[in-house]
């Protein structure tokens, strides 16, 4: 059962020798004499956080008359900085990821739409959270519930991901009831956002995608950064990043990152109290092994901002002409509370045994507990002129323990025909969720021309009290295989054994649970032109476990989907610039719909389609230009519902138009040398807050801006977000229940580099 109320719900590895190569040399197996002499090169006018992570690829030493190598200074200029697939980014532009397939792959080789957020884009935005990392990236919908300091609510491609689709350093981060996980956006190094159906290698998530978050890691070269700002709602932050070596050997490697938030928010008497600790540390005993350890620790204290608001008076005037104001706080500022802990540990480890053969295991515990009390203004009104707002009182207590194990093999070899880099893997996962919801029923009214608090005046009676338990056993495989220079083809599948456990400690006799097993599959390909040109097609299929039960104290059966996706990447060599374009075709079965006796609860019977295009461009245009553009165009329906009135419509919260634009300039020489400028446009397409898609939520325009200086190792930047101060809304989820967006945000920060 579900509430009605938004759902809080690789490593790399040495190069092989290329087949056609006449003499290549891995950068693994180089003498550390080339390797001293290269480095340099590649440090020179670059700054520590963009030195962390890098490494050198193969280096050409093509030999000269009678089979002498070339020099260490030509081999050592010859070396062209290769982008680690979890480190930082040069610009913009990412080369690499391995969330796609688990392995270091070249995104311009990666049939499948996926966007890289790196940390230089992440800075210049100044992005609190997630859901402001992820505003300018194609298919992707982000903050659908508006400000809601308490959790990301994003939608891919018309797709929920918040609840299973949310992956750190790629296992899944479980938002399930009301424990989510939230992690502090500074702890970051890159934000992927990849779509599509992805269950063949990560074993959970709907057709529409993931979004995996890469945490910063211990860096080779030593550096230090101390960074304040503050800004609207009395907000004020500090934080600190420092890694480096930790030994004169070269074996051990240390980073600590921190981060403290103090303030309100938009929504009077909320408060936005955060703090993150994340050590991390990496130790390399040879050339070939790889042992890291990272870890985070994080409290929140804050509120229900996310106000649950009628439709007229938000969307729409009253009936007096009135709109209730964004700062309205529904609850009281005496229990409007959610406080939330959390705290992860894990480690990543990768052994190479020779040219062909290398082990990787990722495992993490992952540990968080969150308390929530208030009122929640989900009633709508209960006077005729629209004035006296219903409420009722919510309260829930939920801890979730996960703990995540991905066990790889990988093989690049030949067979005499075709190169194949083969992975196969086995994935263990283990959740123990308890939740406990109350409500109080009515709640005192509260007057939106004045409203006046005092104290709880209603108490909460539990309606669940659940503990449940999953577990889930994944066995796959993928294999990459080039078929020609040009021509690679993925083949991949995997098969997920699944135990789910629903107790019910209100009603014992109600306990039950179920068993299930699937096999998923993908099958792609892609074509690279010599010019930077490479058209793809795809063909993959999703498995996604449910948790929980009916109004019958039935477990759920896992949904399922498919996509067919078709698209077009280009990198011309040398250009600095990334344009993909993606068509696709999505189908989904077993989706969970309101009971359309009860709606508080859920039943599953629906499927949904949906069919767009979206086209994402970043560019490093010049020096000092960096530019990220999209767009997304997609009809999503409901195909099969229990109530038939919604075959046919568009759900709920759903936009399926967007487009955004953001570019940033900095003066790379002259006397603004390091003075720097831009902006943004986000545009968001209406949608409708009920299933008879009669009550149209309108579009809206933002606009964002920045401006900064850099000077020696300091920084002065100041951004501003939705600058105009638009008031819009986010999304309705019905006539009762619909959510503003961010008003104006400016934020000021300074920052000092070593």
């Amino acid at each position: 059962m579900r509430v009605a109320h938004p759902p809080p719900r690789a490593l790399c590895v040495p190069a092989r020798l290329p087949p056609r190569a006449p003499a290549r040399a891995l950068l693994a197996g180089a003498s550390l004499a080339v390797l001293a002499q290269a480095a340099p090169a590649l440090a020179q006018d670059a700054t520590p956080s963009r030195r962390a992570g890098v490494q050198l690829e193969e280096l050409s030493v093509e030999s000269q008359g009678g089979g002498a190598p070339v020099s260490a200074p030509r081999a050592a200029a010859a070396a062209r900085a290769v982008e680690s697939p979890t480190g930082p980014i040069d610009g913009y532009v990412a080369r690499r990821s391995a969330t796609a397939t688990k392995t270091n792959t070249p995104l311009i080789e990666t049939p499948q739409s996926i966007t890289v957020v790196g940390r230089q884009q992440l800075d210049t935005q100044n992005a609190q959270t997630l859901t402001q990392a992820t505003q300018y990236v194609a298919g992707t919908y982000a903050g659908t519930f508006g400000a809601d300091t308490r959790l990301d609510f994003f939608q891919l491609r018309g797709f929920v991901v918040s609840d299973y689709g949310l992956y750190l350093n790629g296992l899944q981060l479980l938002n399930y009831g009301f424990a989510y996980s939230r992690v502090d956006t500074f702890g970051l190094e890159r934000i992927e956002v990849l779509r599509g159906p992805s269950a063949v290698l990560f074993g959970a998530g709907n057709p529409g995608g993931l979004i995996n978050q890469i945490s910063k890691r211990p860096t080779e070269t030593p550096f230090g950064l101390v960074e304040a700002g503050g800004g609207s709602f009395d907000q004020r932050y500090a934080a600190f990043d420092v890694g480096g070596p930790a030994d004169a050997e070269g074996h051990w490697f240390t980073r600590l990152t921190g981060y403290a938030r103090n303030g309100g928010t938009q929504v009077q008497g909320a408060p936005d109290d955060s703090y993150y600790i994340a050590p991390a540390f990496t130790y390399k005993p040879d050339g070939s092994t790889k042992f890291t350890v990272l870890s985070s620790f994080q409290h929140d204290n804050t509120a229900v901002t996310a106000n649950f608001l009628p439709y007229f008076g938000t969307a729409r005037p009253t009936v007096l002409g009135l709109r209730i104001p964004r700062s309205l706080n529904v609850g009281d500022a005496g229990f409007n509370t959610y406080r939330r802990d959390q705290a992860f540990i894990g480690y990543e480890f990768e052994h190479v045994f020779d040219d062909t053969w290398a082990v990787r295991q990722n495992a993490r515990y992952a540990h968080t507990q969150s308390y929530q009390n208030s009122y929640i203004g989900q009633l709508g009104y209960t006077d005729p002129l629209q004035t006296q707002l219903g409420r009722y009182l919510f309260r829930d207590s939920a801890k979730v323990a996960q703990l995540d194990v991905d066990t790889q093999a990988e093989a690049k070899f030949s067979d005499g025909f075709f190169r194949h880099d083969f992975l196969m893997g086995v994935e263990y996962r283990n959740i123990q969720i308890h939740d406990n919801q109350a409500s109080g029923f009515p709640g005192p009214d509260l007057n939106i021309l004045a409203p006046a608090y005092g104290p709880q005046a209603v108490s909460a009676s539990p309606y669940l009290i659940n503990a449940d338990s999953f577990q889930q056993v994944g066995l796959y495989f993928q294999d990459q295989i080039k078929l020609t220079p040009e021509l690679t083809l993925i083949l991949g599948g995997r098969q997920d054994f699944v135990q789910n456990t629903v107790y019910d400690r209100l009603t014992p006799s109600n306990t039950n649970g179920r068993n299930d097993s699937a096999f998923t599959y993908r099958a792609a390909a892609i074509y690279n032109f010599d010019f930077g040109l490479a058209p793809y097609i795809m063909y993959a299929t999703s498995f996604q476990p449910e948790i929980g039960s009916d109004i019958n104290n039935r477990a759920f059966k896992p949904d399922t989907g498919d996509q067919v996706e078709g698209g077009v990447k280009f990198e011309p060599p040398g250009q600095g610039y990334f344009l993909t374009l993606a068509g696709f075709d999505i189908h989904r079965n077993n989706v969970l719909t309101p009971n359309p006796v009860n709606t508080i609860f859920q039943t599953q019977v629906g499927a949904v389609r949906s069919t767009g295009f979206e086209a994402q461009l970043v560019a490093n245009i010049a020096d000092g230009l960096n530019l990220v553009a999209s767009v997304t165009k997609f009809d999503f329906t409901t195909v099969r519902d229990a109530d038939p009135a919604r075959v046919g419509k568009i759900p709920v919260n759903i936009p399926q138009t967007l487009a955004s634009l953001f570019a940033d300039y900095t003066i790379p020489v002259g006397p603004w040398r390091g003075f720097g400028f831009g902006g943004g446009v986000r545009y968001v397409g209406s949608s409708f807050a009920d299933v008879s898609n009669t009550l149209r939520v309108p579009d809206y325009v933002l606009f964002d801006a920045q401006v900064h200086y850099d000077y020696e190792n300091w920084r002065f930047q100041v951004n501003a977000a939705n600058i105009a101060d638009r008031r819009y809304v986010a999304s309705c989820q019905s006539n009762v229940s619909c959510f503003y967006g961010d008003a104006r945000r400016v934020l000021a920060k300074v920052s000092y580099r070593w």
